[in-house]
């Protein structure tokens, strides 16, 4: 391989906003997620709204506009 075109590899923490910290490696010398295998839905089971930016309340909004009209 060639050093000069190869991304450098750290060995970094992983921390969750569930407060789970895992040790993997990539190019970035810090990841923060807001889901892990600890507190996903697929993995735990429980349902779970993950809401980033408002979009189920923007949903509701236009889904109950239209029901209020028919």
């Amino acid at each position: 391989m060639n050093k000069d075109i190869q991304p450098q590899l750290y060995e970094v923490n992983v921390h969750c906003t569930c407060g789970n910290e895992f040790v993997t490696r990539s190019t970035r010398k810090e990841i923060k997620v807001t889901l892990c295998s600890n507190c996903h839905p697929f993995y735990t089971g429980a349902q779970k709204f993950v809401d980033t930016a408002g979009r189920i309340e923007k949903f509701e909004k236009k889904y109950q506009k239209g029901k209020n009209n028919r």
